[in-house]
């Protein structure tokens, strides 16, 4: 970010921290409506990182803009308008964001030469559910909410061209209308429309109808972490289920399969042995910030964890190997 655009975006917190911002918006609402522009700009992009700059350029954008905003559609329909553009302007500098299970097929765990780690922007990479706009006190918001932040999910979206992206969330996730959704897209109702039936044509429905995925069982998450800590295989691996997928970012390669995961653990993966965990939660899952020892006493940030469960098993495991997620889940830089 230049200098002036800095300063600008230090302007803008500085009148939020006063209480209001762009004509009188409160504090609480202008928070409420970064959230969703995080959920939103993420769920585009597929990195929190490059949410977050999307999120600050569109706020100075917004800033910068606002003695022009006439008021003829809504600030929010206005601020996504313009989150859109940062982010498709954003999208034409770079390839989609993938995860490993997109790359190639499971990897066997037996003689594995572990391969180079690829770039960062190669991935999606996890969002803390604290950075996002959720827990709606109607059950059905809070089902789209987390069916549309699951890692599997955000993937796929990467798939679709940038337009029909935007189409998809602002009208399916955030619930915009037709109408807005074609203002938010800066078109027609109906090319905003063609969009729409593009991207559903490829996408798995958001049923809204459909209960959400069991929470996991408080006792499974503690038995987890005990297991983990332990590094107790039979007792971490009984956890899993027999098709259960891990995958670890940078390394291009995952593993499928209970008897997979438990030998990479016990080969390559066993300098995880004597790792912390401290809990979190990430794209509506379970999460753990895993620390390794430093090898005098302290531990180390190592990764973010991300646990898929069907309620009574674990499904998935996405460890995330990118200490500087940490900073980003407000976790320390050591312990």
């Amino acid at each position: 970010m230049a200098a002036g655009e800095y300063a600008l975006a230090m302007t803008i917190e500085r009148e939020t921290e006063a209480g209001s911002i762009f004509g009188g918006l409160e504090r609480a609402d202008y928070e409420r409506l970064t959230r969703e522009l995080t959920g939103y700009c993420y769920r585009m992009l597929g990195s929190p990182f490059d949410a977050e700059d999307a999120v600050q350029d569109t706020m100075v954008r917004a800033w910068r803009e606002y003695g022009s905003f006439e008021g003829r559609s809504s600030l929010r329909t206005w601020l996504h308008r313009i989150a859109t553009n940062v982010c498709i302007d954003m999208l034409r500098k770079r390839k989609p964001r993938i995860v490993p299970m997109e790359l190639q097929p499971p990897t066997r765990a037996e003689g594995i030469q572990v391969p180079p780690p690829l770039s960062e922007r190669t991935w999606v990479l996890p969002i803390p559910d604290a950075k996002l706009a959720g827990s709606s006190a109607d059950p059905a918001e809070e089902v789209v909410f987390r069916e549309t932040i699951r890692l599997a999910f955000v993937a796929a979206l990467q798939r679709l061209t940038p337009r029909q992206r935007a189409a998809l969330i602002l009208r399916d996730v955030l619930k915009l209308s037709a109408a807005e959704t074609a203002e938010a897209l800066g078109t027609t109702v109906a090319s905003a429309n063609s969009a729409l039936q593009r991207a559903r044509a490829t996408l798995p429905a958001i049923d809204d109808n459909e209960p959400a995925e069991s929470d996991p069982d408080p006792a499974l998450l503690e038995e987890y972490v005990t297991a983990f800590q332990a590094y107790d295989l039979p007792r971490l691996t009984a956890l899993l289920r027999s098709d259960a997928v891990n995958s670890m970012p940078p390394l291009p390669l995952w593993l499928l399969g209970r008897d997979e995961i438990r030998a990479w653990l016990s080969g390559p993966g066993s300098e995880c042995r004597g790792s912390r965990l401290l809990p979190t939660a990430a794209n509506g899952c379970a999460a753990f910030a895993q620390y390794r020892p430093d090898g005098g006493g302290g531990f180390h940030p190592w990764a973010i964890q991300v646990l898929e469960t069907d309620g009574s098993l674990i499904s998935g495991l996405h460890c995330y190997v990118f200490p500087e997620l940490f900073t980003y889940f407000g976790f320390p830089a050591a312990l």
